[in-house]
């Protein structure tokens, strides 16, 4: 490895220029998670316009309603909202999010229809919106003041509203592209917070302006849950985030998801926040209704927060099961298929029974099995059925689906999305003239050898960096996530113990072939356990460095992803 492109200091551990370098850093300033670190507001596009408005709805004591969207992006940029207006004074902010099942996704004219019952001056979205042109029109003709926050991309129409704050509209400089909608607020809402003390309300008010760190265990846990890729910018309000739920700076509701899942907080990470906070928020959006979520992270009252986290939990044990039916169907339909011939370079897979909510989570299960982009759709109203996307490195899902609508007018009703995640609704009866266009769509954009899963590895560990310090070395650089993965590496070991633990964990005792002297533990999830254990002396193992704590002794722990007999 060539460290000549590195800005490093010379006492910067070999092993940890290297990790940088593969994830395009070339020196430790992208290590800083220091607030002052954040880019600024100024050069976001629609900002000063939005501030403006929200500055002149607080002076008048305007009513301002917030709409949201029905996943943990859209849960935590709701409360975010209220929550932070209220502290500015604001009077009585409402939010309203669309349930899924009635009125499907973002500002429509229906749901514009609900929102009037509320009587707002100002309509504020929050991660939804840029692709609302119908429901901001309607908005707009009821008397609305309409105020568009959203992150994903636009199409080539934009709502007429009076102010659009989004990182990827057209002729935004802000750098940092990858916001969550949860970031997208916090942005308006801090500079909202210096427009008013600008403007004297504070001091009039005789209030205190509110600390906007304070809401950054909001803005982490939507960030994460959002799968936005982790640029400097967005590791920043996830590393501060979390510091701020380890310490026990954060909502009762955040505390107690972690106390119902029995994991320790003053421990948490972003793997905790994606499979542990995450899923719980959004069970309520895909069963039921997420405001079971919001009202989880909205209240101050612990014993509430509980028994709304108890609901979640309870809800997400559920759509687990529908989840494991779901995707036991998908695989039996895909076995046959694959008897039948080649499996396709993209699935497109639908069943009458399915649910609506939890197509999103078969989609990533199949995507990851097959390693295929994959559409799951379930039945939606009105003889149209409803797609959730899920892509694979090269493929840019949206884009993939714009090709198809360019190519054939009117086969898809309506789409949006991201890089590596999308929705779609169309006529039940267009479903096989689709999938046969998205099919081709996808190996235009793709080549064979995008089909086949790869692990990025950092390289093979020297034996001397076998130690607790370099996993804790590693770890001080976290936040990792999309964009910004965790260390992998792999190696050549002899494997000196196994065991099943649990139903399916093999669990490990192994040696580099150098120091056969120095064992060390290791644990592989979820193996085939037709397969294993086995009697082989030595095993391939791709793996990260884990720090394990037991009975309060702290050990190192390789966390096996790939398992290969040699």
């Amino acid at each position: 490895m060539d460290y000549s492109t590195g800005r490093f200091a010379s006492d910067t551990p070999k092993i940890l220029q290297r990790v940088l370098l593969g994830r395009g850093i070339a020196s430790e300033e992208a290590l800083d998670h220091s607030l002052s670190r954040l880019q600024v507001p100024q050069t976001m596009r629609g900002l000063d316009a939005a501030a403006a408005l929200l500055v002149d709805a607080v002076h008048e004591q305007k009513k301002i309603l917030i709409v949201g969207d029905f996943d943990a992006d859209g849960a935590t940029s709701s409360t975010l909202a209220v929550l932070a207006l209220g502290a500015m004074g604001a009077p009585g902010v409402d939010y309203l999010v669309p349930n899924r099942f009635d009125f499907g996704y973002g500002l429509t004219p229906e749901i514009v229809e609900v929102a009037k019952n509320y009587r707002p001056d100002v309509l504020v979205t929050v991660d939804n919106g840029i692709s609302s042109i119908e429901g901001v029109a309607a908005a707009k003709a009821a008397g609305m003041t309409v105020i568009v926050t959203d992150h994903h991309l636009p199409g080539s129409e934009l709502p007429e509203a009076d102010a659009i704050v989004n990182p990827n509209q057209a002729g935004c400089d802000f750098p940092s592209k990858n916001l969550a909608g949860v970031g997208v607020i916090f942005y308006l809402l801090s500079h909202l917070r210096t427009a008013l003390q600008q403007s004297g309300w504070f001091e009039q008010s005789g209030i205190s302006p509110p600390n906007m760190a304070e809401y950054l265990d909001l803005v982490a846990l939507g960030t994460v849950a959002d799968l936005v890729p982790l640029d400097h910018n967005n590791r920043i309000l996830v590393h501060q985030g979390i510091a701020r739920i380890r310490a026990g700076r954060c909502r009762p509701g955040i505390a107690a998801l972690m106390e119902v899942a029995g994991r320790d907080q003053r421990r948490l990470s972003t793997t905790d926040i994606g499979f542990i906070l995450g899923p719980r928020i959004n069970a309520a959006g895909r069963l039921d209704d997420i405001g079971t979520g919001i009202r989880c992270l909205l209240t101050r009252d612990p014993s509430e927060a509980r028994e709304l986290a108890g609901e979640l939990d309870a809800l997400n044990r559920d759509r687990k099961a529908i989840e494991q039916g779901m995707q036991r169907e998908a695989l039996a339909a895909l076995d046959q298929l694959h008897l039948e011939g080649e499996i396709p370079w993209s699935l497109c897979l639908y069943d009458a029974n399915w649910h609506q909510g939890v197509v999103g989570i078969l989609a990533s299960r199949i995507k990851e099995k097959f390693h295929r982009p994959v559409i799951a759709f379930a039945e939606g109203d009105n003889g149209l059925v409803k797609g959730s996307a899920r892509s694979i490195p090269g493929l840019h899902i949206r884009d993939a689906l714009s090709d198809v609508a360019a190519a054939h007018p009117g086969l898809i009703s309506k789409f949006g999305g991201h890089a590596m995640a999308a929705g779609l609704s169309l006529p039940q009866e267009n479903l096989d003239g689709f999938r046969a266009a998205f099919e081709q769509v996808v190996r235009n954009r793709l080549d064979e050898n995008q089909l086949h899963a790869v692990i990025d590895s950092d390289g093979e560990l020297e034996t001397a960096d076998y130690t607790l310090q370099t996993a804790a070395m590693l770890r001080a650089c976290a936040p990792w996530g999309q964009a910004f993965p965790e260390p992998i590496f792999d190696g050549e070991f002899l494997l000196l113990q196994q065991r099943i633990v649990g139903e399916r964990h093999l669990k490990m005792v192994v040696a580099s072939p150098q120091a056969p002297q120095s064992p060390l533990d290791a644990i592989a999830f979820n193996v085939d356990i037709e397969q294993w254990p086995q009697p082989v002396e030595k095993v391939r193992l791709a793996f990260k460095l884990d720090v394990n704590e037991f009975r309060g002794r702290e050990s190192l722990q390789l966390m096996v992803s790939l398992l290969e007999a040699i």
